[in-house]
């Protein structure tokens, strides 16, 4: 393959609109972001692609939005085209989401079919031409709990993989032999055989742990860039551990050939997870300990993570009187209180933050395993997805401005889809 050489952006899983309720930490996660979308034009990248989950929520605040839409507004006027899919959190089915809206206004292009397939139907998978470099490029949306699972199942890529051209390929799906060792027995993913074959590029996401290796059949480079930034402690640990890359990457394509260079757009204030363990501390003495670490940490803009695991002797979490911390030790720092491995004396009152997506997941396991409580409708493999589906369906807000009764009646009938009924206000 020859032709003439051009460069590209690469991210994922930005997230815009996260950490809601700690201010400093979504505007450091949202400048991260902004960073990446400058470095697309200061690189003097042809394309942009973004494989996924670009907002937190279908609908975020448009005060997190409109700064995001406005950079690729910049990018669109400079000439530089942009390729979304949706990920499992800015993708909404039935209903209109702001990625929808932005596509609408011309600021990128859809690169994957959005409509909702049955399990086990044929399709055939569409791709659009970059005009300007002659790449092709296909993809598959994510959904929610790996709903998106049957879709790569069902595709007919033939024609896709016939076109001439570098060929990319989108995804934001959980590749099981990229899986990290942790998430292994947590996350249910495709195959990397299960990816459409014979691409040069295959554009990943959903996963915030960066990873890089080869597509199916050992055949073109498969790049995960990782989270722009992170939505939990993890994350942010995995960031500053170097586990994980936080930023984009930029891949240069030179006779069909691509190479590919990871820019970190983190912010530049300090971030530090802190240890912090009470096991075996009487509540008195843990919050003095506690509170001499935070201070000694706290310095002007820092954003401090504290872990705190164990279990104390005496006492309650609630009586360290963590709160106080939380929009900063002083005026100086900003603090997040990671409380899953904690407990009180009390053995029941345990830290309630974690990973959602792994507890959900093991939640509808055990609810589908458990003949006690769940009908025969909801059993086994068929009902676990069943159940995904509808929490996915029942989870939705209501949007500023949607009737109460039109919510409820698209509620419903999503609700009918996912258990396999008919609606009754359509029979």
């Amino acid at each position: 393959m020859s032709g003439k050489p051009f460069r590209f952006a690469h991210l994922a899983d930005a997230h815009v609109g996260a950490w809601s309720r700690d201010l400093a930490i979504r505007d450091a996660l949202r400048e991260s972001v902004l960073t990446a979308l400058r470095t697309v034009r200061e690189r003097d990248c042809d394309f942009l692609l973004v494989s996924g989950d670009l907002f937190h929520t279908p609908v975020p605040d448009p005060a997190e939005a409109a700064p995001v839409a406005a950079a690729l507004k910049d990018l669109v006027d400079d000439g530089r085209r942009i390729y979304t899919i949706y990920g499992s959190h800015d993708y909404v089915a039935h209903r209109t989401s702001w990625l929808d809206v932005l596509a609408e206004t011309g600021l990128f292009l859809r690169a994957a079919p959005e409509a909702v397939r049955a399990e086990g139907d044929r399709w055939t998978l569409p791709f659009l031409t970059d005009e300007e470099t002659g790449a092709r490029i296909a993809g598959i949306s994510g959904r929610s709990h790996g709903l998106d699972r049957a879709y790569f199942l069902g595709v007919d890529s033939e024609a896709f993989r016939a076109a001439p051209g570098f060929k990319i390929f989108q995804f934001h799906a959980a590749i099981q032999e990229y899986l990290p060792d942790h998430l292994q027995a947590h996350i249910r993913g495709i195959s990397v055989d299960d990816l459409p074959g014979g691409c040069d590029y295959y554009a990943g996401g959903h996963i915030h742990r960066s990873y890089s290796g080869r597509g199916p059949e050992g055949a073109g480079l498969l790049v995960n860039p990782g989270a722009v930034f992170g939505t939990s402690v993890t994350d942010v640990e995995d960031g500053l551990a170097g586990r994980s890359h936080r930023g984009l990457v930029i891949v240069d394509v030179t006779d069909g050939r691509p190479t590919v260079e990871w820019v970190r757009t983190t912010p530049t204030v300090p971030i530090k997870v802190l240890d912090v363990d009470v096991d075996g501390q009487s509540a008195a003495t843990a919050q003095a300990e506690i509170a001499a670490l935070v201070e000694r940490e706290s310095v002007p803009g820092a954003i401090l993570f504290p872990r705190v695991h164990g279990t104390l002797s005496d006492g309650s979490l609630g009586s360290l009187g963590l709160g106080r911390w939380r929009a900063g030790a002083s005026a100086a720092a900003t603090v997040h209180w990671d409380l899953g491995d904690a407990q009180s004396a009390n053995a029941q009152d345990v830290g309630v933050e974690g990973d959602e997506t792994r507890l959900e997941g093991e939640t509808f396991h055990r609810l589908s395993e458990d003949a006690s409580i769940t009908p025969v409708e909801l059993a086994g493999a068929t009902g676990e997805r069943r159940l995904k589906e509808l929490f996915e369906a029942l989870g939705s807000a209501r949007s500023e401005g949607e009737a109460k009764s039109d919510y409820e009646r698209l509620r419903r009938s999503a609700a009918y889809r996912a258990l396999g009924l008919e609606d009754e206000e359509r029979t």
